[in-house]
């Protein structure tokens, strides 16, 4: 049974998240669709990160397995057509060995979370990135960041119904810039608890603000206590943007 790796992008804001449910449409289950109209298969597509409702990707990496052999650029094409009109691109499909998985063979990821940091409203943004209209020190929320990159628990940046197993995670980066009125973090881990990106971007915030220190982040990591953290950051700024195998 031949099983292709898909690298998907996709603008995540009408989408109840990757993971199929039952409150709406899923990006999983608009790809399994669109196997089906293609190759008239229901079968699963399993992605390598579980992304919310709300959260785009420019980098997500799914897999399928199919029991008839096709080209992967007729997967790809195919799937496209299908696809449409939903805000989803498989850009690239390539076939694997049969012992691939988009989600347990992965070793890191990036995601990227965008701030619009100005006065004015977005407009060609909206939905894609958090408006904040009072100014961030982007320099000091970087200084901050650096507190959480290494070997932790992070229970402090963890959502109440986030099912790993433990929280303990290798953050290996975590880096704030400013390019003009856009400020970008990125963050690199091999996995990442429920809402964690979110959170230490909200607790970020604060400090761009000037309401917290770079002590103040380090005391509620060590904390490992949720209500230390600051408010989880809208779903709208963030991207998984790679994911490396």
């Amino acid at each position: 049974m031949p099983r292709y790796k898909l690298l998907i992008e996709y603008d995540g804001s009408d989408f109840v998240g990757w993971q199929r449910q039952d409150n709406g449409i899923s990006v999983q289950q608009a790809l399994e669709d669109a196997v089906h109209a293609f190759a008239g298969e229901r079968t699963a597509v399993f992605g390598a990160g579980r992304t919310d409702a709300g959260v785009h990707a420019l980098g997500q990496v799914g897999h399928v397995d199919l029991t008839r052999a096709f080209d992967a650029a007729t997967v790809r094409d195919a799937l496209n057509f299908h696809l449409k009109p939903r805000p989803i691109a498989v850009i690239e499909a390539s076939l694997v060995e049969p012992d691939f998985h988009a989600r347990f063979s992965a070793r890191e990821r990036g995601y990227l979370y965008r701030i619009t940091n100005r006065r004015a409203r977005t407009a060609v943004d909206a939905g894609r990135t958090w408006w904040v209209p009072v100014p961030l020190d982007a320099a000091a929320m970087h200084v901050a960041a650096q507190t959480l990159v290494g070997h932790h628990d992070f229970t402090t940046f963890r959502a109440a119904l986030c099912q790993a197993r433990s929280p303990v995670k290798t953050l290996k980066s975590l880096d704030v810039e400013r390019n003009g009125d856009e400020i970008k973090i990125a963050a690199r881990a091999r996995s990442f608890l429920h809402h964690q990106v979110r959170s230490m971007v909200g607790t970020l915030k604060l400090v761009g603000e000037g309401k917290r220190t770079a002590d103040d982040v380090r005391a509620a990591l060590d904390a490992r206590d949720r209500t230390k953290a600051g408010p989880t950051a809208p779903a709208s700024g963030l991207y998984l943007m790679e994911v490396l195998y």
